[in-house]
């Protein structure tokens, strides 16, 4: 299991990913979740990735490799939607080779991918895409994707994420997200990546390994701890009858 979270909001883009990936208690192993394609000044896509690993890497390689070897890869195609719809034609060729052998060993193909980034005068854009290879784009009311186990980290960003909501509050917001996320599910853990685009940038602002010893998340899990105990105890009890 992961935790990958993409955020759209006027500042630009923001993303976390964690990196545990495990097959059962005693098999758990570091993999990084996030991918770059850049060229600076021209483009900038980031890739989040989660579902079976083997799969998710499958799909990240190919597009890896369309790159040198295809007319049409994601430095070369002129809008982000081009690029979601990259994408999930490499989705669905990595179904086409590998699904039926999957079948066989009870492996669910179940790849799922955050892409997001700005190409030339567009607007940065977001999409999620799905283990068909359909795909969605953010809107003026959704403005983030979860991929992976989104349920703990999903209040925290509905309550506090708006367009105007600035780069560096929605990546507090995120980090937030994912130690909720981290706490109540133990397939998900450290290192995280953290990446922000910066709109009309055109390139990576920030990219930031998290480790157990950064001390700026430990400010947020310890400090948002503390707060919501705060929280808890200013709120009036019920009543209940002796």
């Amino acid at each position: 299991m992961t935790y990958c979270i993409g955020v759209q909001v006027d500042e630009g883009l923001v993303f976390l990913s964690d990196s545990r990936t495990n097959a059962g208690v005693d098999h758990v192993s570091t993999f990084r979740k996030m991918t770059f394609f850049e060229m600076p000044g021209e483009r900038v896509l980031v890739l989040l990735s989660a579902g079976n690993l083997a799969t998710s890497q499958a799909v990240t390689g190919l597009l890896r490799e369309r790159v040198s070897s295809a007319k049409s890869s994601l430095l070369t195609v002129r809008t982000m939607f081009d690029a979601a719809r990259i994408v999930g034609e490499a989705v669905r060729d990595v179904y086409q080779r590998d699904a039926a052998a999957l079948k066989e060993h009870g492996i669910e193909f179940n790849p799922a991918f955050i892409i997001g980034g700005q190409i030339g005068g567009e607007a940065p854009r977001l999409f999620h895409v799905y283990s068909a290879g359909n795909f969605i784009e953010t809107t003026a009311d959704t403005r983030y994707f979860q991929i992976g186990e989104s349920k703990y980290g999903k209040p925290i960003i509905d309550r506090v994420v708006k367009a105007e909501t600035t780069l560096a509050q929605v990546a507090k917001c995120a980090l937030i997200s994912m130690d909720s996320t981290i706490r109540s599910n133990l397939s998900v853990g450290l290192p995280l990546d953290l990446a922000i685009v910066r709109r009309g940038t055109l390139a990576i602002t920030l990219h930031r390994s998290i480790a157990a010893e950064d001390a700026y998340f430990k400010v947020i899990r310890d400090g948002w701890s503390e707060s919501l105990r705060n929280a808890f105890h200013a709120l009036p009890d019920p009543v209940i009858p002796s």
